[in-house]
């Protein structure tokens, strides 16, 4: 059996679909959406990924700024910014890039970001919100990860989910969004003794740990629908010997495909759709912020 591939980039480009009809039934209301998002220093990956940001606003109709500020700034000027993007009225979403410079607390700079802007979901604020199952706005992994679940038409009303990985801003969300759905949630990361004793139970497998080739083979039940969240960079040689990089998960991809049912790639499986949900995530931050005014 070879497992079915979850395709990120076509339930992308329906959720962009989606996005750009809302944006422009607003637009025609009078109401224009700004994403600004905030870059501190020139990290490549960063610079990269904040011109795709770019394109993809004005595609979706959505007014864009990038703000940056020299690798050598200290927290107030990140504060500050962060406070004029929370008090301009014009600007609906706001997003900080990063890595930010050692000397500067990512968490305080997430927990300045009005949570109604925030459209990454970062806030601590919306992050706890999502254990109450009454987020402002969730984070958008989290988000993309039940998105391509439902694709498959799968209940996750008493299935059995294992989540490999617990991070604050992926892992443990899609922990808690699972479990809001009754799904029976197993919360699990690289360090659990005998993991596969608990990923061969799952139904669902999500994995979130930032470990390339974490789980193999024998960590999956057959059948099972594999979520790789995972990102990494790895370093192999082509067929001349030449020393290449390439992108892979935490799944290794082609051993697990010949026993799951369905399974996303990497890249084109999470990647995607997570970018997709920071657009759909600024309208909705724009609609709240519009019911919390009237």
């Amino acid at each position: 059996m070879t497992a079915t591939l979850i395709d990120g980039n076509q339930l992308a480009e329906t959720i962009r679909a989606e996005v750009r009809r809302q944006t422009t039934a607003l637009a025609t209301q009078g109401r224009r959406l700004k994403l600004a998002t905030l870059l501190v220093g020139e990290p490549a990956a960063s610079l990269v990924y904040a011109r795709s940001q770019e394109k993809q606003c004005e595609a979706m109709g959505i007014d864009y700024l990038l703000s940056r500020l020299p690798a050598d700034c200290d927290a107030s000027c990140v504060a500050d910014r962060i406070q004029q993007f929370n008090q301009d009225p014009g600007i609906t979403g706001i997003m900080l890039h990063l890595p930010l410079p050692p000397w500067i607390d990512v968490h305080d700079m997430q927990y300045r970001i009005d949570p109604y802007k925030d459209v990454e979901g970062v806030n601590p604020a919306n992050i706890g919100l999502v254990f109450y199952g009454q987020p402002i706005i969730a984070p958008c992994t989290a988000l993309a990860v039940v998105e391509l679940v439902q694709t498959r038409n799968m209940p996750l009303r008493g299935i059995h989910a294992v989540v490999v990985g617990q991070g604050a801003i992926v892992g443990r969300p899609i922990s808690v969004l699972l479990a809001q759905k009754d799904a029976t949630v197993t919360a699990c990361n690289e360090h659990t003794p005998d993991l596969a004793e608990y990923t061969r139970r799952a139904d669902l497998l999500v994995v979130a740990a930032g470990k390339a080739g974490l789980i193999t083979v024998d960590h999956v039940k057959p059948g099972a629908v594999v979520i790789d969240v995972g990102i990494n960079r790895v370093k192999g040689s082509d067929i001349n010997g030449n020393e290449v990089s390439r992108t892979v998960g935490d799944v290794d991809f082609r051993a697990v495909r010949e026993v799951a049912g369905a399974i996303t790639p990497v890249p084109g499986g999470v990647g995607p759709v997570t970018v997709a949900m920071l657009m759909r995530n600024t309208v909705e931050a724009a609609r709240k912020q519009a019911a919390r005014k009237t």
